[in-house]
């Protein structure tokens, strides 16, 4: 019988000829070790798409994710520190596992290393159940899908709450709120939950091509553009929720005419960052270009706002100001940081091919 591999023309890229079964059917072998660093297997489903006239797509059936499972086990001893145990579980989760058993070596797990491992998985872990709990282990499983959520929707939903944080931070301090500043600083841990799973999306996908795709990436180098824009946006968040802070903690509210003036001005850093995170789902480096531009008008009017301060009542009124208008400027510069990442992204497109 004639060899079915007829070339080996490049790294990643194989000839095979075709070989006709009769009736309205060709076959062809894939090689073994594709098969086997997809993780499939004989009698697995792989979908095949005509694209345009020239190229024909095999990829795994999008099946096989949602039925895939991957489970880990903690040990842990009693001398362990609780946030030990929570910082591999979140490592855990950002590579993929579906199932994660925390277990004591000996003995028991402690009532507090109980609480923060239960704390973690409710507050930040989107999409995770505890699903047994005793002192003898904890067991979790993270539900969601990794198809249920693209990565481009939970940036957008992670987007829009940080951005809310804004508005209510705002209101908060002009109406001196102490209730809606504690609702701001609870906000941060859905930004963070948003994070935590973008993270773990890019983390599967980056080894998988066709997954990559199923989750709204063109291309593996993208993964470290997203993952550095979605850091950006968590920053965003925690800006809002120092201003919330401040609130709860001096409890005093800022005079009208300078609170229209941070107003304007983080309104207009919020516009930046909309313009940014355009132009990232767009993929459109012109426009990314124009937001690093406009980001700039921010530092001048930070710069009025502390000099239009001519007798500042008392240094803690000065102080206050300057962190306000600090964190508000903070805004644009990630802003700016997620605009030259999408240059970087989208570079290519400007460049005349000779």
């Amino acid at each position: 019988m004639e060899s079915i591999v007829e070339a080996k023309s490049a790294q990643g890229e194989e000839t095979r000829k075709l070989q006709y079964t009769g009736g309205s059917s060709y076959i062809v072998s894939l090689p073994k070790k594709w098969i086997q660093e997809l993780g499939l297997k004989q009698g697995d489903h792989v979908t095949i798409l005509r694209q345009g006239n020239s190229t024909l797509q095999i990829a795994p059936a999008s099946k096989r994710v949602a039925k895939e499972q991957k489970e880990a086990t903690i040990e842990v001893t009693k001398e362990n520190n609780p946030y030990f145990i929570a910082r591999k579980l979140i490592a855990l989760y950002f590579l993929g596992y579906n199932v994660i058993n925390i277990v004591p070596k000996d003995g028991r797990l402690q009532v507090e290393q109980r609480e923060v491992i239960k704390n973690i998985a409710r507050r930040i872990l989107m999409g995770t159940e505890i699903i047994a709990d005793s002192a003898a282990g904890i067991t979790l499983q993270v539900l969601i899908n990794l198809l249920d959520l693209s990565v481009d929707a939970a940036f957008k939903r992670m987007l829009l709450i940080a951005k809310s944080m804004y508005r209510d931070v705002l209101l908060a301090l002009r109406e001196n709120n102490v209730e809606l500043a504690e609702e701001v600083i609870k906000s941060d841990d859905e930004v963070d939950r948003f994070s935590f799973y973008i993270v773990r999306q890019l983390k599967i996908a980056i080894k998988n091509e066709h997954l990559l795709k199923e989750i709204g990436l063109e291309e593996p180098r993208n993964c470290l553009g997203y993952r550095l824009i979605a850091k950006s946006v968590e920053r965003v968040a925690d800006h809002a929720a120092i201003i919330a802070k401040d609130i709860i903690e001096l409890r005093q509210p800022v005079g009208k005419d300078m609170m229209e003036k941070i107003e304007a001005m983080c309104n207009f850093a919020l516009d930046v960052l909309d313009d940014a995170c355009l132009s990232m789902f767009k993929r459109d480096y012109e426009a990314a270009d124009r937001a690093i531009e406009k980001a700039r008008k921010v530092d001048e009017m930070e710069r009025a706002i502390i000099k239009s301060i001519s007798k500042p009542k008392d240094a803690v009124e000065m102080y206050r100001i300057k962190l306000i208008t600090e964190n508000v400027r903070r805004v644009s510069e990630y802003a700016s940081d997620i605009a030259e990442i999408v240059l970087n992204m989208t570079v290519q497109q400007t460049v005349r091919k000779g």
